[in-house]
């Protein structure tokens, strides 16, 4: 049976009966309804609603949106994704025609009950050993922004996601910025797996621990990059630029909340670059933020190493201040949709 959140009636922003695309709450709340949609699409596919049954279509059309296709996972077949089309016709009266998304790719998170619960538990475990890219999920994903990058632009192409489906919109998004192709990129509660330093109430003890970390993991980096260097592995003046400075560009927006340890540690990592520049240590966290402990210590003992997802120079970071009861609520897309959100938006630029 399907719960009161699936139908958009009842759980969906229906206050928002006029939207300007100029205006970011409203693309907030849009970008987080199609996500939405995605999810509610596998759950229409699994529980077999059709036709007047299926709950997935208020939450695109009411937004003047038509679904271009879906996108499948090729082990179980759920659907993960979905490119939406806006409707030009029917979004005729809205403003501002160089602002509105023509195209947006959205991804779902993990899906709690059906047979998609066991792939996804698997994914997101890849996501806490940096393997999300090496998934075939990935791959089909990729695969698919690239392919409609290159049929209709980037210039008017979102990219959504939430949760295990904010992992999946990141990579796809690192990925094109790394081609020089910025795309505008909603990323809903995104996974930042590392210790809950965020969690400590003392600003000092906090600011320490993340002081010390930085400081560690710059003197590793520092030593490692040496060791290369006499070992013959540094690479010659013609290599490619540095990944990290690639992306710097590139701001995508993190709606995170201070009462989801399951993202919340982005706004530590954010927030500690600024006290260090300011402090001035920041040649010290310019050269730690590239790196992780992980990837260092697999470094270390001869392993290949992976860019950590996690780890992105520049974020626009929006916080949402305003109180959950519970985690559930605090990590939940639904929160996304409100309107009056107390809410703390940031830009961090990486120089």
């Amino acid at each position: 049976m399907a719960s009161e959140r699936e139908d958009f009636e009842t759980s969906g922003p229906l206050h928002l009966t006029n939207f300007d695309w100029t205006n970011v709450e409203h693309q907030r709340i849009i970008a987080a309804c199609l996500v939405q949609s995605v999810y509610i699409l596998e759950l229409d596919r699994y529980e077999n609603r059709e036709g007047s049954q299926a709950l997935a279509n208020p939450w695109w059309e009411f937004f003047h949106f038509k679904l271009y296709s879906k996108l499948f996972d090729d082990v179980d077949s759920s659907i993960f994704g979905a490119i939406f089309e806006l409707d030009l016709q029917s979004a005729e009266g809205s403003l501002s025609k160089s602002e509105m998304p023509y195209y947006v790719v959205a991804f779902r998170g993990t899906i709690t009950k059906g047979a998609a619960f066991a792939r996804d538990v698997q994914l997101d475990i890849d996501v806490v050993r940096n393997g999300l890219h090496r998934s075939s999920r990935f791959e089909v994903a990729v695969q698919a922004v690239e392919n409609l990058v290159a049929a209709v632009g980037h210039s008017t192409l979102w990219l959504s996601g939430h949760s295990l489906g904010a992992a999946m919109a990141l990579l796809a998004g690192k990925n094109m910025a790394k081609k020089g192709i910025f795309l505008e990129t909603f990323l809903f509660n995104p996974p930042y797996f590392s210790a809950p330093i965020e969690r400590i109430q003392d600003k000092k003890v906090k600011h320490g621990i993340r002081f010390a970390g930085s400081v560690i993991t710059a003197g590793l980096a520092f030593g490692m990059k040496v060791r290369q260097e006499i070992n013959g592995q540094q690479q010659n003046n013609n290599q490619a630029k540095d990944p990290f400075d690639a992306l710097s560009a590139w701001l995508p927006r993190l709606y995170v909340n201070p009462g989801d340890h399951i993202c919340s540690e982005y706004i530590g990592y954010f927030e500690h670059r600024r006290n260090m520049e300011d402090i001035g240590a920041g040649v010290i966290e310019k050269f730690a933020t590239k790196h992780s402990m992980t990837g260092l210590f697999m470094s270390a003992i001869g392993k290949e190493t992976e860019e950590p997802l996690h780890l992105i120079p520049s974020a626009k970071v929006i916080a949402n201040l305003s109180p959950s009861k519970d985690f559930k609520e605090a990590h939940g897309i639904k929160q996304w949709w409100k309107s009056n959100l107390d809410l703390k938006v940031t830009d961090y630029r990486f120089k």
